[in-house]
């Protein structure tokens, strides 16, 4: 059979895999289109008023928003894994994997507050490589590619230039249900100390939302006493990428395998670690995600 030149073009293109700015357009499609759902779910009413209530609630919001997700993303990277805990935390196994958060800040949305996000970010070999965030309420959407830059609605990110700590906005949060009285402690802690040495803290979730206040120069220091990928990775790669210096809370370089994480402006991230490193979290901190009764959804 003789192909004709159209017949080669498209061969070509079933051939090739989409490059990695093809498949962050295709994620921006898929965050919009869950936040779109879940803005329908906004607010709930009546609010959960029992234990039982969250937690149904925290359930309905993940399975809904995933049931878009899933297969828009399998579709934009078809030979990427799917991480099914967007509790989980550590090492990833080598190749593309996508760490999704279907409601980012579900424990707001299911309140009738407003921050609360839809996240998805594709890592490979344990390194994130691309990002997109949507803020439904605001119809904002955060993206960044590494080695590309990090954009709010196409507009290029970049860190504040403060150099003070004393003038700097600074924010720390739980992250989610397996945290235990040793990881409340080191949070108490370690607000105090940030409290006598930056203007003001920020205590609130998700740490998406304040991660990308960071990326976007509207907050100066994050930092977080856990490990829970789907927290992290989207909002360390936008600091990165507009700048920010990110690693562990004892200034070690931050992966997978670290307990904590310390994201600031270049300027401040070192006198920010001089001031947490007495808090840095110790591995054995961490519980299994059962130890909390087996909540699902992120606090976060």
């Amino acid at each position: 059979m003789t192909l004709s030149p159209a017949d080669s073009a498209s061969s070509v293109r079933q051939t090739f895999p989409p490059d990695d700015s093809q498949i962050l357009a295709a994620s921006v499609d898929a965050v919009r289109a869950a936040g779109g759902l879940l803005l329908g779910r906004f607010p709930p009413l009546p609010l959960p008023a029992t234990p039982e209530q969250v937690v149904a609630a925290l359930r309905a919001n993940d399975a809904a928003s995933l049931d878009v997700l899933r297969g828009l993303l399998e579709a934009a990277c078809p030979t990427a894994g799917w991480v099914e805990d967007e509790l989980a935390d550590g090492v990833l196994p080598d190749g593309d994997w996508w760490v999704v958060d279907p409601v980012e800040g579900n424990i707001n949305h299911i309140h009738g507050l407003r921050d609360w996000a839809v996240t998805a970010t594709l890592v490979r070999d344990n390194v994130a490589v691309l990002t997109a965030v949507h803020l439904p309420l605001t119809g904002t959407t955060y993206t960044a590619l590494r080695g590309g830059g990090a954009f709010q609605d196409g507009r290029r990110l970049q860190t504040s230039s403060k150099t003070d700590l004393r003038a700097a906005l600074v924010g720390t949060g739980q992250a989610s249900p397996r945290e235990t009285t040793t990881t409340f402690s080191s949070i108490g802690r370690s607000v105090a100390a940030m409290l006598d040495a930056a203007l003001v803290v920020r205590v609130s979730v998700p740490a998406t939302l304040q991660l990308i206040e960071l990326a976007a120069g509207r907050m100066d220091v994050f930092w977080q006493h856990s490990a829970v990928r789907s927290g992290l990775l989207a909002g360390a790669l936008l600091v990165a990428e507009a700048g920010g210096t990110v690693s562990a809370i004892d200034g070690q370089p931050w992966t997978l395998a670290s307990a904590d994480f310390l994201a600031g402006t270049p300027a401040l991230h070192a006198s920010a670690a001089a001031v947490l490193a007495p808090f840095a979290t110790s591995p054995r901190d961490l519980q299994p995600a059962t130890a909390a009764g087996g909540a699902p959804g992120s606090t976060s």
